[in-house]
């Protein structure tokens, strides 16, 4: 209520990010979804900005298609509980079959989920908005920095004291002849991810920044980068190297081609890993020479991947739904023996094809809108200065005032790699959190912004249809 609607969703959802207990601390409600760390400050902010803050909020996008992605992600799960009524029977257990309740529950966690994507399409469409998100990731990493720090030093301990249980597996803390810090997250993979992104925002400032607080983000960086090692995480420090080198040396247009060819590689995953085309060996040989340890939790990773994709084929349109369905189970105990890592083979297995396109296809979709307005305002670029050279009337010749004004935000790029990045990293992790979906909705808001200024009419819309005709 203090500040503006885009600044006060990014502090409520990154400062619950951050601060609120991990799984499995709930509140679970009556048919309902839990509401824990993820899905309550969503739904408190949602209500908030409905109820209180802007009753006539558009918060539904404009595009045909990402309207149908978004009722494809929240009803599909529906015909998905009409198709999973049987329960798996086992020698010494029954895992029920989804219900009426399962149709009322599913639908309202994943519109819970999208809520996120909606409110950052709405509130942090601009290059300001995009530019307080980029602060608020460093500021965040920054402060978070003391607990890591901590936590490398004395052991993952501080869930335990605070919030009295230990959120996960202490012997995948141990790493290193050390210890692998999560302060409140679920894994140590979550935060050193966390500080990834924070790292890439303080290079996305350094670079675009103009004033004095430039150097400040340079010096934010190389103590992030720092930080970023004491999280001994391999794949974060590998996407560190590639993504933070692009952020540094290459313009936005190119940063968001390299963003839309990752996301296109998650969303043909599946694909390409069924017909073969997926180095699996020469990626195991690769992990192997640089550590044996890391290759062997690849590949449990793989054949894990591999098993669960067979049992998601077994329904490929809707998936077997909630409630470890989706995994492989004992005989005789119905324990679940299947250990799902990545995001994909989650959605796939727990909702189908249909679900999984919903899902990747609404992360994807922003990139694509935007390097859609990018080949457009290339297209106009060429056309104007073709007109300027070949076509200029006395006293009346165009000045691209236009092409400025329909230009793309310089954080756009660092933005989408960072989508880019996430979307890579869900195949073998579920990285896939709520800063995600702020980002991606927000890219989609700012494409729109784009899209809105090209339908703008212009001063020069006299000259330009006055060149048309001498064309033609």
């Amino acid at each position: 209520m203090t500040m503006p609607p885009g600044r006060a969703l990014i502090w409520s959802i990154l400062g619950a990010y951050l601060l609120l207990p991990p799984q499995p601390a709930a509140f679970d409600f009556p048919l309902l979804p839990p509401l824990d760390k993820t899905s309550l400050p969503l739904v408190t902010a949602f209500i908030i900005t409905l109820f209180f803050i802007d009753k006539k909020a558009e918060i539904f996008p404009q595009s045909r298609c990402a309207k149908f992605l978004i009722l494809l992600f929240i009803l599909s799960p529906i015909v998905t509980v009409f198709t999973n009524t049987e329960p798996l029977i086992f020698a010494q257990t029954i895992i029920r079959g989804l219900n009426l309740q399962d149709t009322i529950a599913i639908p309202i966690k994943q519109f819970i989920t999208l809520s996120g994507f909606l409110m950052a399409r709405h509130y942090l469409q601009t290059r300001e908005d995009q530019r307080d998100l980029l602060i608020a990731m460093v500021i965040a990493g920054l402060a978070y920095s003391m607990p890591i720090l901590a936590e490398v030093r004395l052991s993952p301990q501080l869930n335990n004291l605070v919030y009295g249980y230990y959120q996960h597996l202490f012997s995948q803390t141990i790493r290193a002849g050390g210890y692998r810090p999560m302060v409140f997250l679920y894994h140590g993979i979550w935060l050193a991810f966390f500080v990834m992104m924070s790292l890439f925002s303080a290079l996305a400032l350094w670079r675009n920044e103009t004033d004095q607080s430039r150097y400040k983000f340079f010096v934010a960086s190389v103590y992030l980068a720092i930080l970023l090692v004491f999280c001994k995480t391999w794949a974060t420090l590998v996407y560190a190297v590639f993504i933070g080198s692009c952020i540094i040396i290459l313009p936005s247009a190119m940063q968001l081609r390299i963003a839309l060819f990752l996301a296109m590689i998650a969303c043909l995953y599946p694909i390409l890993k069924t017909i073969g085309i997926v180095p699996v060996e020469a990626i195991l040989a690769q992990a192997e020479s640089i550590s044996p340890d890391r290759a062997r939790s690849l590949s449990f990773r793989f054949f894990n991947e591999d098993i669960l994709a067979a049992r998601a084929f077994e329904k490929p349109l809707f998936g077997w739904g909630i409630w470890g369905r989706n995994h492989l189970h004992d005989f005789i105990s119905g324990d679940i023996t299947s250990v799902s890592d990545g995001y994909w083979v989650i959605v796939l297995g727990t909702f189908g094809w249909v679900g999984y396109v919903a899902n990747f296809g609404l992360l994807t979709l922003p990139l694509m809108f935007l390097w859609q307005h990018l080949r457009r305002l290339k297209r106009e670029t060429r056309y104007q200065l073709f007109r300027e050279t070949n076509f200029s009337i006395r006293g009346g010749a165009r000045t691209g005032s236009d092409v400025t004004r329909n230009e793309m935000s310089p954080y756009v790029g660092p933005f989408a790699l960072i989508l880019g990045t996430n979307l890579v990293d869900l195949l073998p992790n579920a990285t896939l959190t709520t800063i995600t979906w702020i980002i991606a909705g927000m890219l989609l808001g700012h494409a729109e912004l784009l899209t809105r200024s090209f339908a703008k009419p212009t001063s020069n819309d006299a000259l330009t249809e006055f060149g048309h005709r001498r064309e033609r």
